[in-house]
């Protein structure tokens, strides 16, 4: 698992987002969260705050009431017995995966909201310090006395209490789960495509590079090409000035053969006196046609040499041509993934 680029939120093997590290503020900006938990607070009459799976605070409180702030949570006591309630309403949210509404330690209706992405409960809006019904006042004197706290003061606070009829607070809590959960939704799906356009990018611009490479080497090979072929083409020349050497060699044997044709016909002519002429013709006969043999074998090698040089220069220019047209199709290729690289950088700024 890795922290990816500019998210801070970890990565999977299969490139899945990792639910387990995901938190509320990974999705949803808190000054967003936090207008809209005042807002929500204050056009509903009632206190709200947003907490993460643990159970901590995330945003500052908005409208809590004189009975649970200055009062209740004033004391260590109350505070702590607080901090288990919504831990318990925050669970039974998570265990439901819907709202849940209940009453707190100290008697003030409380809901909690779960904020859940992919069945993953990352945490959860508290709202409510509200009531159903006039206060008893009995009741909070008790509560007064258990938490050593002056029952007059205490009293006094409840009665400022907002009291709203039941369907409203659960309505309340239905619309607070829908919009936050609908904020983390749509956070959930910018930060997965954010993270996707920019990891389609990246590989892109890898794929790019390679095929640039690939590219420069065809231009190399095309190159390359190009002079084996003039050297094959200078090989060709040299083959045919050989056969043209090798022709005035078989000339030169010819007339070889025909001087030592005519040495013999005057060695006869001198009768004894030419006999060792007639010897020195008869070696020139022997030297031109073996000159001769000599220069058809090497003629025979050379039409080889030729043939093959043209088969060299046939497969070269088909070898030639296609990597001209590699050469031409990467950069068709490489103008394809740069449009594709930059619609990929558009579509991650929209989600920024």
């Amino acid at each position: 698992m890795v922290v990816e680029g500019d998210f801070m939120v970890k990565i999977l093997d299969n490139n899945e987002i990792d639910l387990e590290s995901l938190e509320i503020e990974d999705l949803i900006d808190i000054n967003l969260l936090q207008e809209f938990q005042d807002n929500f607070a204050k056009s509903m009459n009632c206190a709200s705050i947003t907490v993460d799976k643990d159970g901590n605070a995330i945003t500052n409180s908005s409208s809590y009431t004189r009975f649970c702030k200055n009062i209740i949570q004033d004391t260590a006591v109350g505070e702590s017995k607080c901090a288990e309630s919504h831990k318990y309403m925050l669970e039974e949210a998570a265990r439901t995966k819907k709202p849940y509404i209940g009453k707190c330690h100290a008697g003030l209706i409380d809901f909690s909201a779960p904020i859940i992405v992919e069945g993953k409960v990352l945490g959860g809006m508290l709202g409510g310090q509200i009531l159903s019904n006039a206060p008893v006042e009995d009741d909070y004197i008790h509560i007064a006395e258990d938490m050593n706290i002056d029952k007059n003061y205490l009293v006094d606070a409840v009665n400022q209490v907002e009291i709203t009829h039941m369907e409203n607070i659960e309505a309340a809590a239905n619309v607070l789960h829908t919009v936050v959960n609908e904020l983390a939704q749509s956070g959930y799906n910018n930060l997965k495509l954010g993270i996707y356009s920019k990891k389609l990018a990246n590989n892109f611009m890898q794929t790019s590079a390679t095929i640039e490479e690939l590219s420069a080497s065809a231009i190399n090979i095309t190159s390359e090409q190009e002079r084996l072929n003039n050297e094959v083409r200078e090989v060709g020349v040299i083959a045919e000035e050989i056969n043209k050497i090798l022709d005035a060699i078989k000339s030169i044997a010819s007339q070889t053969k025909m001087l030592g044709l005519n040495a013999s016909i005057e060695a006869a002519r001198a009768g004894e006196a030419g006999k060792g002429f007639s010897v020195v013709a008869k070696e020139i006969q022997k030297l031109s046609e073996s000159s001769k043999d000599t220069a058809n074998s090497i003629m025979e090698l050379t039409k080889q040499i030729q043939q093959s040089v043209q088969d060299t220069v046939k497969s070269s220019e088909k070898t030639l041509q296609t990597s001209m047209d590699q050469s031409k199709a990467m950069e068709e290729v490489t103008k394809s993934i740069e449009v594709a690289v930059n619609l990929a950088e558009k579509l991650s700024n929209v989600t920024e």
